[in-house]
């Protein structure tokens, strides 16, 4: 067999992950595979094709190698271990791949999560409500999770933890991270602030008019973080025969393009036009 379809087994992380470098290049991957850290043991290297192996990632091109080392030397193994069945979990229910980075980023804030409670630090989401919320699936997977932490680590995790944890599941099989994602949520909620301020009444927030209109905040944000564009047939419309509704849009627009340094189109702004109208009329119905 070539050596240059070789790599060489480096370090078994964990039961799916192994550190490994090209036989000849010497640079460093890291293999992610279900089992594939189990069937390694005892071997000295694998083919570069191996049909166990799900995701291959070079740490010197997509994550620094002192960091993936960090990570090894100072997270506990039995958090890897965790960590690697509840991304099993997440993959078998959301029936996707994930990111390579959750390999990083789980271990990491479950290690976190344990020290602040081993030393009685309180845990605070403001968001859990709307996590709760938006997004219900992962929401249940981390709350499956956070019964394997507790057994394995003889801890009472709090419910405000799910809700981070959520965030961190549901950004596995995205490309956005749980840094920004919590920035988007913090925005959203800034949003909500000044809408609940124009309207002098609070909104429901366990209603799913409620849901709809964060759900398509949320996805207005990324959509202009990510610099895509959607084309509105209504906006003329709604600019037209809802004036008011239209300027307390703009008004939101201007609270996204400064909290986020972008440029917020014609066509979202009517979109969240016309789901603040929608939202209007219900409340005001309603009430």
């Amino acid at each position: 067999m070539s050596n240059d379809s070789l790599l060489k087994i480096d370090r078994i992380v964990g039961n799916n992950v192994i550190l490994t470098s090209h036989a000849i290049t010497n640079k460093e991957y890291v293999l992610f595979g279900k089992g594939l850290g189990f069937t390694s043991k005892g071997n000295q290297s694998i083919h570069i094709n191996d049909p166990q192996i799900e995701r291959r990632y070079r740490l010197d091109e997509e994550q620094p190698s002192s960091q993936f080392q960090a990570l090894i030397e100072n997270i506990d193994p039995q958090v890897i271990h965790i960590s690697e069945q509840i991304i099993d979990k997440v993959k078998d229910r959301l029936g996707t791949p994930v990111q390579p980075k959750v390999y990083f980023a789980l271990p990491n804030h479950i290690q976190f999560v344990i020290y602040r409670l081993k030393n009685e630090m309180e845990i605070i989401n403001p968001f859990l409500s709307e996590t709760r919320l938006s997004f219900p699936q992962e929401y249940e997977i981390a709350t499956e999770a956070v019964d394997m932490i507790n057994a394995h680590f003889q801890l009472e995790i709090p419910e405000d933890e799910i809700g981070f944890l959520t965030l961190h599941i549901h950004t596995c099989t995205e490309t956005v991270s749980v840094g920004q994602l919590v920035k988007v949520r913090g925005l959203l909620n800034k949003i909500v602030d000044y809408i609940e301020e124009k309207m002098g009444f609070k909104l429901q927030r366990t209603s799913m008019d409620y849901v709809r209109l964060v759900t398509h905040l949320r996805g207005a944000v990324e959509r202009i973080i990510e610099g895509q564009h959607i084309v509105n047939p209504f906006t003329t419309e709604i600019k037209n025969f809802h004036s008011d509704i239209y300027e307390i849009a703009i008004e939101l627009a201007e609270i996204i393009s400064e909290e986020l340094d972008v440029v917020v189109s014609e066509d979202e702004i009517g979109y969240i036009a016309i789901h603040l109208y929608r939202l209007f009329q219900i409340e005001l119905f309603t009430r």
